[in-house]
């Protein structure tokens, strides 16, 4: 059985495609649809023991269903009763439409614009709301008419197929739900059922779910108050809770039913299941209710769907691109890293790995020295007084590892900015050194739930490249602008796209109102100054602290990760009383500090590139920048003297002196990933030359150029300095 995982989404991996899948017309995306056969009594399907679907199934299928159609009886005589008004219905440029309350629907709207519109929308928004393509219009109303391709149409059509898998699953395992939210990837629902899922059960779950996109359920929505709410999910212990501490009394939320489902859920949903058109199951895992591991430990099984077949074929072939491009994978060819049980989550770096390791570091000191920075140590633990005041012990703690320490509580950092605070307040400070950029590659803990780890995205130990600036609020503005600079030229480097979040005041902030409002207003004119219009807003998702902005990288897969941040903190000043010498030498005010990380966890960051790159590394970077192959035995001492120049101007070059033929050397020197690969024989030794084969240059395959030693290692020295993207000599 999986371990339990903290409640977050992960995105579909490989095990998509190694495990076994149903030949249903919705994920057999290669081949098209297949003949269709008559449904036949429930039996095994794939590798599973287990019928289809439960016989009879589960009593609480007729128990929800009984009373949804009471309530909807109800709400139907409703909608009946209400005045038919005419309305105009604008639509983004600036056309109307005519309608009448409580009978015209989006649907209505797109199908009068064109019938190829209202097969490819998934969902409308009205007056900026979310709203079913079939729900009544009820006022005159400003729509927009959204598809898949729509950020918030996936979310929709992907949640959808959530509800179609939760139907599968108790279909199938007479399971009791929880919850089944969309993510970045697709979506999944957790469940509490009697056996662990495995992959066996794929085939089966796709069936089903077949089965209910081929009747297209339609969703439909209904408002049910709690009191009927509570009788209607009497069986289920998580809906219950769920119902109890998310909805007061004497208010109502909504319900959605598609086929024998009934599920509590805000929505909104695509019309009917036969919109969607591929669907697959891509994984399973366990996890915890709500994320708290004293909570019940549930089975999540997660999915991916599409309206349209050749989006599950392109979808497979990236899977099979992101295999092969798997850090963990191409980590353990390369000898870069590993892990063990006996520190799970905290990474043993090896040679070739601490080699890109130690570049990263030593590009962003070399970037510090030319803009100013001072790097600082502090220490790794820290008496729970420091937590306390920092406020992480209230709103942290659980995510620290604690430590019993001579009676006293102590804690491994998560983070490096209380200790920061000391040391600015470990002396007066004057106006004319403000600002302070105080830079740290330190160490940092998180207590990670262990079936959250992955590789070297999700670790327990790691190490940021993390920076305290601490300024006057006359110089947030040009910070900000630096940060961004700094941020931009080192992704630059890296070949990447990136994309702005302002993440606002989170329920849990620390401090007043008026402060983060303030602080929020600062990020948002460096935000407007530096990228106008081209960034967004993600309300709520700030630190408890402070505001920030979070950057997003996109990859060679088009893949979106958060590496950078930049946030905004007047709490943690406040908190440690932290002042400074004004240039009246009267008053004593306080510094705002801004928190920032580029790469941020280096470890992750190297995960990110590992793949971005497909192992085949940039010079600079690379753990095997050069490998050395003597044609013969006489000419192994040129090689070794080629080699331990280069090594010795600070190059990673290697030599191969060995007994292979000289085709399976330089075979060798390809699949490990050497930038080049110089072969020497008498022709060189006589030139004082190499002949030089380059990684990404398919013509110097055969048989390279003969250069003279001294302008390649020229020419190789250069190429390291210049951090470029490309592997090329000038």
């Amino acid at each position: 059985m999986a371990h339990p995982t903290a409640s977050s989404s992960q995105p579909a991996q490989i095990p998509a495609l190694d495990s076994p899948h149903a030949k249903t017309e919705t994920n057999d995306a290669s081949n098209g649809a297949h003949k269709k056969q008559k449904d036949k009594k429930p039996k095994a399907t794939g590798g599973s023991e287990h019928p289809l679907e439960l016989s009879p199934p589960p009593e609480f299928f007729d128990h929800r269903i009984k009373i949804f159609d009471e309530l909807k009886a109800e709400y139907d005589a409703f909608v009946a009763a209400q005045p038919r008004e005419e309305i105009t219905v604008t639509l983004p440029d600036g056309s109307e439409r005519k309608g009448k309350s409580w009978e015209t629907s989006p649907m209505d709207i797109a199908k009068e614009v064109s019938k190829s519109l209202s097969e490819r929308i998934v969902i409308a928004k009205v007056d900026g709301e979310l709203w079913d393509l079939e729900r009544p219009l009820e006022k005159s109303v400003k729509l927009e008419l959204l598809d898949f391709e729509h950020p918030e149409g996936k979310k929709v059509f992907w949640h959808s197929s959530a509800h179609v898998l939760g139907e599968a699953a108790e279909r199938h395992y007479g399971c009791h739900l929880c919850l089944g939210p969309p993510t970045d990837d697709g979506f999944f629902y957790e469940m509490s059922t009697d056996r662990p899922v495995t992959n066996a059960d794929y085939p089966a779950l796709e069936k089903v779910s077949e089965k209910a996109i081929k009747e297209k359920q339609k969703f439909e929505r209904l408002v049910v108050p709690k009191e009927k709410l509570l009788e209607m999910f009497n069986y289920n212990k998580y809906k219950q809770y769920l119902i109890q501490t998310k909805i007061p009394d004497g208010t109502s939320t909504t319900v959605y039913r598609c086929g024998p489902m009934v599920d509590l859920c805000v929505g909104p949903h695509i019309p009917h299941t036969g919109k969607i058109k591929a669907f697959m199951v891509t994984k399973n895992s366990a996890s915890y209710f709500l994320g708290d591991a004293n909570n019940d430990s549930l089975q999540r099984i997660y999915g991916i769907s599409f309206p349209d077949k050749k989006q599950l074929a392109d979808y497979k072939v990236f899977l099979a691109e992101a295999a092969k491009r798997d850090h963990r994978k191409i980590g353990k060819e390369q000898e870069l890293f590993f892990f063990n049980d006996l520190s799970p989550g905290s990474c043993f770096w090896l040679p070739h790995g601490t080699r890109i390791y130690n570049a990263l570091v030593e590009l962003m000191r070399s970037e510090y020295y030319k803009r100013g920075y001072q790097e600082v140590i502090s220490p790794n633990m820290y008496n729970s007084k420091l937590w306390e005041t920092s406020g992480h012990w209230q709103n942290y703690k659980d995510d620290m590892f604690v430590l019993d320490v001579e009676k006293e509580k102590w804690a491994l950092k998560p983070m490096n900015c209380p200790g920061h605070c000391l040391i600015f307040d470990s002396r007066d400070r004057s106006y004319k050194e403000l600002p302070i950029r105080m830079a740290e590659f330190g160490i940092i803990h998180r207590n990670e739930a262990s079936g959250a780890l992955t590789g070297l995205t999700r670790v327990r130990r790691f190490v940021q490249d993390d920076t305290h600036v601490f300024c006057m609020p006359s110089q947030i503005e040009d910070e900000i602008g630096n940060l961004f600079d700094f941020m931009q030229h080192v992704y630059g480097m890296f070949g990447f796209e990136f994309h702005l979040e302002l993440s606002t005041r989170p329920d849990n902030y620390l401090g007043t109102i008026e402060t983060w409002n303030e602080a929020e207003a600062q990020l948002t004119k460096a935000l407007e100054k530096q990228y106008p219009g081209k960034w967004e807003l993600n309300p709520g998702d700030g630190a408890f602290y402070g505001p920030k902005i979070d950057i997003t990288i996109r990859d060679a897969l088009r893949r979106s990760f958060q590496c950078a941040t930049i946030q905004l903190d007047f709490q943690l000043p406040e908190r440690f009383n932290l002042r400074y010498r004004s240039s009246d030498e009267q008053s004593m005010p306080r510094p705002v500090i801004i928190h920032r990380a580029i790469l941020g966890s280096l470890e992750r960051f190297i995960a990110i590139i590992t793949e971005h790159f497909a192992g085949k590394w940039p010079f600079w970077i690379s753990p095997r920048q050069v490998l050395v192959i003597p044609v013969a035995a006489p000419y192994k001492e040129y090689a070794s003297e080629i080699s331990e120049r280069l090594s010795s101007l600070g190059l990673y070059a290697d030599v191969d002196n060995g007994e292979n033929t000289l085709p399976k050397k330089i075979r060798n020197g390809e699949i490990a990933q050497y930038n080049f690969i110089l072969v020497v024989g008498q022709e060189e030794l006589d030139a004082r030359s190499v002949n030089v084969r380059n990684r990404d240059d398919v013509g110097t395959k055969a048989k390279g150029e003969m250069i003279p030693l001294d302008t390649v290692v020229e020419k190789l020295v250069a190429l390291k300095a210049s951090r470029s993207l490309h592997n090329k000599l000038a």
